[in-house]
Order: structure tokens, then C-alpha cells, then sequence
């Protein structure tokens, strides 16, 4: 059945949001790495929370997370997603009702994932989770460069690997990663760089002090854009620790509700501040490979996004069929900061509103997917 032109850019920026006199001038964009849309909109896996392969307790496991709908599940899970954002934003990506979120990317892993969301270019070159500098323009960089945001983008993650992603040494953005120390000014900033340096280091620094350094520096410092990137989701789905995985996603979900507490009590960012919520990649669909993500595991491509902030309709979860892709999410984030971004490297149509008889905006790129899926 084919479906009118009514869908937003990545359903997304409404009229309100593009068109509105006034826009808010700051965005946090907050990925949580290798995070299902099955755990999104439906919580604990009622399968997987019983297999002893991938669960130490079971038990307990289902005290915590399981119940009898997708929806009481998704609500223990993700409180904070469910609780605000399903009031008072948008979340996309549930395939249940034909809402699709895809990777553009060839290899369906992180470093080509984060590429993509930041540079709105689906690079082909083999660029597979090393320490490589990115050859792509990206968001952040081409907002450095805008008047009002020079010298106030910042990024903190938790995998090492974000300061070639963003190619830190090209542009100078800020980039906190991994156990990198943080700058000290206060006793709060040496007791982070303390209990790092008590940590055997890995490539993935715990997500707790990945904030906590990101929460500091935020509120000291005021930057208008920044980024953060949760990495323990990944890293123990990798090791077929679903129990852990979900523990850390519940333990994400509450540390965004608390930036978001944060957000709303400063008034540098009160009701002036988008929260952009996304992931890199998606996993295996089946419970004997969600633990894995790559071009030959199906479900890899599979992902989802969330908005929240002043002028974006409450419109919850969305439910009807759409396309939508990661490559997208760049230009969106421009637009709602009432820019039009392009890399200089990156084949991307640049983001021009237009409208529709529904009187909602989409950009052309938005309006040649949506064509082209219509009826599939």
C-alpha cells in the first residue's frame, strides 16, 4: 500500500521544529553502541532472558526486566525512554509496524556506522575499527566552523577509536576517549583521572566515567554541541553477556535521564536543547547470533533513533511505514540547528526543506527514499 508524502525527515522535523522563528541553538547527539531496536520497543528478550548461554541468573534476570507485554518489558528496561521521550519526542525504528531505520554502510560494524551518522556519507573504502584518520568532513567539525558554535563542540566516548572517527588532530574538536585524562581545574576533575588511572585500560573505558567526565565538563564549560558515545552495550554483547547487556543499557537509560534533569534545570540549556539519540549498528535477530554484527549477519543494518527537545511534536512512538537512513542523521542535525550541512568530501544532497500537502518538512534526499519505497 502506498503511503502519502507525510512522513517527516526521519520523522523528525516538523514544521514546528524547522520553520519556527526561534530554534534552539544546542544538541547533545548520544549514541549507544550496537544497541537492538528489539530491546528498544520490546524490551528483555523472554527467550534470551532464559537461556543459561547467555545469562547467569535467570531468576533474577526476569524479576528485573521480564513481564507479560512488550510494553511492561520496555518500560523496566528503558524507563527514561518510555516514561519522556514516548511523551514528549519521537522514537523510530520499530520494524513491527513497518518504521525502518537502516545503515547505508557496506560492513554494518562501528567505525563505518559512526562515519556514516556523522558525515551523512556511507563511505566504501575499508576503514574497519582502526585507528585510522577519517578522510570525511563531519557534523561537528562543519558546526566548529559556524560563528556561533567555534570553539564550543565537544565529544566524550567511551571507545578509544572516536578521536580518529572525528579526526581530532584535523579540526581540533575536543575529543575525550577511552581513558584518556580528562583536564583537571577542580577535586571532582583528579578524582576521575584517579580512578582511571587505576583501571586496567581496554579500548572501551566504562561508561560511568565516560559521563561523569562529560557531565563535568558540560556543566562547567557550556558547550553547545556535544557528543557522547556509550560503548558497554557493544562490548558485552560481544562477549554473549546478555544479562550485562542489559544492565548497562538500563544503566545508559539512566544516566540520560539525569543529563536530561541537568539540561532542564540550567538555564543555558533550558527548553533551548535537543537531545539526538541513535545507534552505530544493529545485531543478529536470532538468539543464536544477537551477540554478533556484521555484513553476513542478518539484522546488522537494522537501527533506531530518538529526539527530544522544544519544538519537536510529541508524537511518541512512530507507527507508520517508513525508510529512513543512518546517513540522514548528519543533515537532520543541521537542520535543526537551522543549517545546511555538506562535507566537503561527502555526495550528499544538502538539507532543503520543502514542503508537502500535510504542511510537514522533509528534505529531498528524505522525498526521493520515501518515493522509492513506496508501495514496497
Amino acid at each position: 500500500m502506498k503511503q502519502p508524502l507525510t512522513v517527516l525527515l526521519l520523522s523528525f522535523c516538523l514544521v514546528s521544529a524547522l520553520c519556527a522563528q526561534e530554534k534552539p541553538k544546542n544538541i547533545f547527539i548520544i549514541t549507544i553502541d550496537g544497541f537492538r531496536w528489539q530491546e528498544l520497543f520490546n524490551g528483555a528478550d523472554p527467550e534470551l532472558v532464559n537461556n543459561t548461554a547467555f545469562v547467569n541468573d535467570t531468576a533474577l534476570l526476569k524479576e528485573l526486566y521480564d513481564d507479560s507485554t512488550a510494553e511492561l518489558r520496555r518500560q523496566k528496561l528503558l524507563p527514561f525512554f518510555w516514561s519522556v521521550i514516548a511523551r514528549k519526542g519521537q522514537l523510530t525504528g520499530n520494524r513491527a509496524y513497518g518504521n525502518r531505520v537502516n545503515v547505508s554502510n557496506f560492513y554494518k560494524i562501528s567505525y563505518p556506522g559512526y562515519n556514516e551518522l556523522l558525515t551523512g556519507y556511507a563511505d566504501p573504502r575499508p576503514v574497519l575499527n582502526t585507528p585510522t584518520p577519517n578522510r570525511n568532513t563531519n557534523i561537528l567539525e562543519y558546526l566548529n566552523k559556524e560563528e556561533e558554535y567555534t570553539g564550543k563542540v565537544v565529544a566524550f566516548s567511551s571507545w578509544n577509536i572516536f578521536p580518529y572517527i572525528i579526526n581530532e588532530k584535523r579540526n581540533g574538536i575536543p575529543v575525550n576517549s577511552g581513558y584518556e585524562a580528562i583536564e583537571e581545574s577542580d577535586s571532582t576533575d583528579r578524582y576521575i583521572n584517579q580512578v582511571q588511572g587505576n583501571i586496567d585500560e581496554s579500548h572501551c573505558r566504562y561508561d560511568r566515567l565516560t559521563y561523569l567526565a562529560a557531565k563535568e565538563y558540560i556543566q562547567k564549560h557550556h558547550p553547545k554541541v556535544a557528543m557522547i558515545g556509550f560503548g558497554e552495550t557493544d562490548e558485552y554483547a560481544h562477549q554473549r553477556k546478555y544479562d550485562m547487556y542489559l544492565q548497562h543499557a538500563n544503566a545508559i537509560d539512566r544516566m540520560i535521564a539525569e543529563l536530561w534533569y541537568m539540561i532542564q534545570t540550567d538555564p543555558f540549556y533550558r527548553n533551548n536543547t535537543y537531545l539526538y539519540i541513535t545507534t552505530d549498528h544493529g545485531r543478529g535477530k536470532k538468539p543464536t547470533s544477537w551477540y554478533a554484527h556484521n555484513l553476513f549477519v542478518k539484522g546488522s543494518g537494522e537501527t533506531w533513533q530518538a529526539i527530544l527537545g522544544p519544538g519537536i511534536a510529541a508524537l511518541g512512538e512512530i507507527k507508520i511505514q517508513q525508510q529512513a537512513y543512518q546517513k540522514q542523521i548528519a543533515g537532520t542535525i543541521a537542520a535543526l540547528l537551522g543549517k545546511s550541512f555538506r562535507g566537503s568530501d561527502n555526495p550528499v544532497i544538502p538539507v532543503t526543506a520543502i514542503q508537502t500537502n500535510a504542511h510537514e518538512t522533509v528534505t529531498a534526499e528524505s522525498a526521493k527514499i520515501i518515493r522509492s519505497f513506496a508501495g514496497r
